[in-house]
């Protein structure tokens, strides 16, 4: 009986391509896999395993009608036409969880590296003209016994604000839906309304998913009531935040800087950002651990193997319009 074929857009990690192989006949793509290829290699498979950077619409899904899933290794899946894979009866799986506390940890990174001004001293010794220590050479920002914003309290919002325990902080936190007493009084962590979230806060962490709603939350309006002396940190999806607006603020010293991992049209970044040291940027790397990317892509590749195995996905997307049990 012949496997199952599977279209892969990348490589993937070891652990991941030996389960895969054990259960179907594999194509994996060598590298960023061009659309017309995509379109072309897909026509023939049954499953798909991609990545946030390949779309899954209704022109792919018109060209593959032997496909039956399609697993991104992400847990945005923003990629993926969930309701044009559900009236092609394709399942659409993610990988949530499993990255949560390494992108906390990333978040962290940057709000570290923004507040100190660690990428300045960095270039500024390697170019040479470091003349020695003086006293008020590269001052930043405390973090110790500040007040955090976090916009967007799921996993990794909590986790963020888990780690800001260790600094004494204050936390302030806006989402949809408020979290139960007990993780509030766990984390320290107070509800608020964005307008107060945006005022009182030295650090904004952002982690919202990306929706009509949250695009350009980070937009003029908000940076206007930020305080100067504020800083932005956004590892959540690129369009969340107004690339223009943010450079406007930061030229007009509205806020004291930003780092971003992610960016509105990535992979291009707003010209006027990329000239500033008042900002960090990274290129989308916030899960980019070994051990975590590759528990993503065999969450993935298992996603896949359970739905041929007559199993309902673990991370289905739309398991239950396509009446999955």
């Amino acid at each position: 009986m012949s496997k199952p074929k599977i279209l892969s857009t990348r490589p993937l990690f070891p652990a991941a391509r030996t389960i895969l192989n054990e259960h179907f006949e594999v194509d994996y793509y060598p590298d960023r896999i061009p659309r017309a290829e995509l379109l072309k290699r897909i026509a023939d498979k049954d499953g798909l395993i991609c990545l946030l950077t390949e779309k899954v619409d209704e022109e792919l899904l018109s060209t593959a009608p032997k496909l039956r899933i399609a697993s991104t290794v992400s847990v945005g899946y923003d990629n993926i036409d969930v309701p044009a894979c559900t009236a092609h009866r394709v399942v659409a799986t993610n990988t949530p969880g499993v990255l949560d506390d390494t992108t906390a940890d990333f978040a962290w990174t940057l709000l570290m590296a923004i507040a100190r001004r660690l990428i300045e001293g960095d270039t500024w010794l390697r170019s040479g003209t470091w003349p020695g220590w003086d006293l008020d050479h590269l001052v930043g920002g405390d973090v110790w016994g500040k007040t955090l914003g976090v916009l967007g309290f799921g996993r990794i919002g909590r986790g963020v604000a888990r780690r800001s325990l260790g600094f004494n902080m204050r936390v302030l936190y806006n989402d949809a839906v408020r979290a139960p007493a007990e993780v509030e009084k766990e984390l320290h962590a107070e509800f608020v309304d964005r307008d107060r979230l945006f005022r009182e806060s030295d650090f904004i962490s952002v982690h919202v998913p990306l929706m009509p709603e949250t695009r350009h939350l980070i937009s003029t309006e908000n940076l206007e009531k930020m305080k100067r002396t504020a800083f932005l940190v956004n590892t959540s999806r690129g369009p969340v935040v107004d690339e223009g607006a943010l450079a406007e603020a930061l030229e007009n010293k509205k806020i004291a800087g930003a780092a971003l991992d992610v960016f509105e049209h990535e992979p291009k970044v707003h010209p006027a950002l990329l000239a500033r040291k008042d900002v960090i940027l990274t290129p989308h790397i916030a899960s980019a651990s070994v051990d975590t990317r590759t528990k993503m892509a065999v969450m993935a590749a298992s996603n896949v193997i359970a739905h041929f195995q007559g199993k309902r996905p673990p991370n289905a997307l739309n398991a239950d319009p396509l009446g999955l049990k």
